[in-house]
Formats: structure tokens, C-alpha cells, sequence
């Protein structure tokens, strides 16, 4: 009994000190515009078709590259926000089994981010899901020309943590993970990875 009425006193401070938290949160500004950058990291190698209409491939080994984004933002309640993203992100490949075999996938995504956000005052945790579409290029440096330029489907999901330096400016830091489908089209390139970004952010 005690253990259960210690319990219900924990429970009862902590919503308490969240709503006062997100009572000041709805304060700030409620738009906000982030630019990011860091890594992708993917999960899968990639296949290069040398000949364009041939049926022979080559397949390459996927390395770390860089990724980059832009997002607008709203919080539609203190915590949970929409974005709407655009950026660009690599991966460099180089042949497995044949030393000159090498390419570069090349991805320009747009996306929506649902963002459900724990404010603490200073420091804002989150968890995201979005989807988006990605439009994708692998250039084939043996041939020197760009082929499988495509459009692809996706989904992510991560999580981060923001820092918010004052209610107008806040520094980031995320992760995510992203699937894609090859359903607009015959692929040759998985995009599936991780992306980690840091994010330096502006409300308004």
C-alpha cells in the first residue's frame, strides 16, 4: 500500500512539472526553420549496370557519405510538431570482385516528419516517423555516364534530442532509419540506412 500511494505521489509530480513545462513551452514560437547535416550510413550494396539495356552487373560495396537537410517546421501543440524537409545525401561505392569498378548514388529527398516531443525545459527529447519520396541517381565512373535514375518511396523513423539555447534558437542532434520501396520502378539501389544529422535551428 505504501509502495502504491509513493508511487501515485511520483507519478502526480512528474505530469504535474510536464504540463507546467508545457505551458511555458507554448510560449515560444511556433515555427521554426532547421539546417542539418551529418552521415548516411547505408545498409545495403548497390548494382551498376555498365551498359545501359545490357543484363550484366556489377556489384559495388556501399561506404559512409555525406548527408544534408533543410526543414520548416510547426508545432501544432507543445509537443508535437510537423516538418517539411528537402536535402541531399551520398554513398561512394567501389567494386567488389573488380578493382576500377566504381560509382556514386546520389539522393535528393523531400519528406514529412511527425515529431512527438517530451519538452524539459532546456532540453527537448523526441521520437519521429515520416515518409517521403526520394529521387535517386547512380553515376557510373567507368562509363562516366549518369544511369538507374529513378523515384522511390520511403519511410523513416528516429529520434532526437534538441537543446534549446533560447526560445528562439536551439541546437539538434538526430537519428533515423530509412526504408525504401522500389514500387515506381525497377531499382538497383537500396536506400535503406541510417542517417545522423546535427541541426542548428531557428523559431520564428
Amino acid at each position: 500500500m505504501k509502495k502504491l500511494i509513493l508511487f501515485s505521489l511520483v507519478i502526480a509530480f512528474l505530469l504535474s512539472v510536464s504540463l507546467s513545462w508545457a505551458a511555458d513551452e507554448a510560449d515560444k514560437p511556433a515555427n521554426y526553420l532547421a539546417i542539418k547535416g551529418g552521415i548516411y550510413s547505408p545498409s545495403n550494396d548497390f548494382d551498376v549496370q555498365h551498359i545501359p539495356g545490357d543484363s550484366t552487373f556489377s556489384r559495388l560495396d556501399n561506404k559512409i557519405g555525406f548527408a544534408g537537410e533543410v526543414a520548416f517546421g510547426r508545432y501544432i501543440m507543445p509537443a508535437v510538431a510537423m516538418e517539411l524537409g528537402a536535402g541531399y545525401f551520398e554513398s561512394k561505392g567501389s567494386g567488389e570482385a573488380v578493382a576500377g569498378q566504381d560509382a556514386r548514388l546520389r539522393v535528393v529527398p523531400v519528406v514529412l516528419t511527425a515529431k512527438v516531443l517530451l519538452p524539459l525545459g532546456p532540453v527537448e527529447p523526441y521520437g519521429e516517423f515520416g515518409v517521403g519520396g526520394y529521387f535517386s541517381k547512380v553515376r557510373d565512373f567507368k562509363i562516366d555516364e549518369s544511369t538507374n535514375t529513378k523515384a522511390m518511396f520511403g519511410l523513416h523513423a528516429g529520434a532526437g534530442l534538441n537543446f534549446n539555447i533560447t526560445d528562439g534558437f536551439f541546437l539538434g542532434l538526430e537519428g533515423r532509419y530509412l526504408w525504401t520501396d522500389d514500387s515506381w520502378g525497377s531499382s538497383d539501389a537500396k536506400l535503406d540506412g541510417f542517417i545522423t544529422m546535427a541541426a542548428l535551428g531557428f523559431r520564428y
